[in-house]
């Protein structure tokens, strides 16, 4: 006789911690089932041994040019690649620790090894079945591997295996220019790796403006070389990696395949609980409660694929879980999206993309970083912000940016997105002096003369329009 719960958990990452939040809220009858190794993406594979990774390299960037500010010395420094990747896997371990104590915990409710679905509401976990009267599917995502460069072995590899080497090698390609292409690209070049990346878009990150994406691609092509519009072939060629494009070749002693994650939903038969999956490996769910359609069973966190960085999916964790121990559905307002990759200058995303408006309704604010008075001090004056706003009133909608303190500067925007601001209302905050903020006032500055032409304005009477 299957074991009956009220709620099986399947992941213990952020999403399924999460999902536990609410849930022991309402019963302590559940499982947490997760075949390991424990910990979280982001904290073992992800967000947080990346960034360790690129603080190394830009340190040592960043020594390497201190001589034109009177600073000499910065040449004779040693890199000694082996002992900073056990520094980054100590803080990774670091950082682990807190998400394998909080599974650990759980004593017989964490259930080790892997479920798939007998029946509806059915799992076996080995030799053990369980009846879940809910289930929630927290089991987050892996990195796509192209089934033609499992050839390759070890010399193809994900950043599931990068932080675990012992040494980097002199020369290494990247496919893929997204967000973790970019910023592990950028840090393997300025730890002194020869590096050439490739990618079939000619985009990087998530950058959809025109303008902003065109001046990324050209700043970050001064650091490494960058093939865009390129559909790679490998060949193995005397212990090296041959990477052919077009009439080209360049030979690499190691691939980074960079080409974005898919969700962990294949294996878990699925389909014995009545669950279609379309190509992307998806089914069909509602976004608001996350909720499967027809199916007891909710999604949270990398699985669902909305948005698959961490503080979506606690968020997604924390609905699944709330609505997996109610009879009624609710569905939460969600933060303002917020994207933001962590090369140096950062690529920021708030709110809408560019793509995502409609042509006429909205107006581009625009401010350059390059003759900014802090970003010239820090020796970063080079980036580009566009902001959106609606045309009718003001509205602000979104942002797309490279730039100096991006990553603070976007949270800055999705506060004011979130709180449903207008351009004219966040230029009435303070900016002080000298900051790199003061960019973001130009922006805005620009966006709020071109909402006053559409509209007629010539006069600040109005406090809505004033500063």
């Amino acid at each position: 006789m299957p074991t009956r719960v009220d709620v099986a958990i399947i992941g213990a990452g952020s999403a399924g911690l999460s999902a536990l939040g609410e849930v022991r809220k309402v019963t302590n009858d559940f499982i947490v089932i997760d075949d390991g190794p424990l910990g979280t993406t982001c904290a073992c594979v992800g967000c947080m041994p990346s960034k360790a990774l690129i603080q190394v390299a830009n340190e040592y960037h960043h020594a390497l040019h201190l001589k034109g500010r009177g600073i000499h010395g910065g040449n004779k420094l040693r890199l000694m690649i082996p002992e900073a990747l056990v520094w980054v896997r100590k803080l990774r371990d670091r950082f682990r620790a807190g998400p394998v104590f909080a599974a650990k915990r759980l004593g017989s409710r964490l259930v080790r090894g892997r479920a798939l679905f007998v029946g509806p509401n059915r799992l076996r976990v080995g030799k053990k079945e369980y009846h879940a009267r809910r289930v929630i599917l927290a089991t987050g995502s892996r990195p796509v591997m192209p089934e033609e460069f499992l050839a390759f072995g070890d010399k193809v590899i994900t950043t599931d295996a990068l932080f675990e080497r012992k040494d980097l090698p002199a020369r290494i390609g990247v496919i893929g220019m997204g967000s973790i292409g970019l910023e592990i690209g950028q840090a393997l070049a300025r730890l002194g790796c020869d590096v050439i990346a490739f990618d079939r878009s000619s985009g990087l990150g998530k950058l959809t403006d025109p303008a902003v994406n065109a001046y990324a691609c050209s700043h970050f092509a001064k650091e490494f070389p960058i093939h865009f519009n390129s559909e790679v072939r490998l060949e193995s060629r005397s212990g090296k990696i041959e990477v052919r494009v077009g009439g080209r070749s360049y030979e690499r002693d190691l691939i980074l395949a960079s080409l974005g994650r898919r969700p962990n939903l294949d294996s878990l038969g699925l389909e014995a609980a009545g669950v279609e999956l379309n190509a992307e490996g998806l089914p069909k769910f509602n976004a608001g409660t996350m909720k499967l359609h027809g199916q007891p069973i909710y999604l949270a966190g990398d699985a669902s694929a909305r948005r698959p960085v961490l503080h979506e999916a606690s968020d997604d964790g924390r609905i699944a879980g709330y609505n997996g121990v109610r009879r009624s559905q609710r569905v939460f307002n969600r933060r303002a999206p917020l994207a933001i990759t962590f090369s140096e200058p950062n690529l920021a995303l708030v709110g809408k993309s560019r793509a995502e408006l409609k042509r006429g309704r909205f107006v581009t604010g625009e401010a350059s970083f390059e003759l900014d008075g802090r970003s010239l001090i820090l020796g970063e004056n080079y980036g580009l912000l566009h902001v959106y706003a609606r045309a009718a009133d003001g509205r602000f909608l979104g942002a797309e940016m490279v730039g100096p303190e991006g990553e603070h500067l976007a949270h800055l925007m999705a506060w004011a997105l979130q709180q449903k601001l207008t351009i004219f209302e966040m230029l009435k905050m303070p900016f002080y002096h000298p900051v790199v903020e003061e960019g973001l006032r130009a922006a805005l500055r620009d966006a709020a003369r071109k909402v006053k032409n559409r509209l007629g304005i010539t006069t600040f009477r109005s406090p809505h329009f004033s500063e």
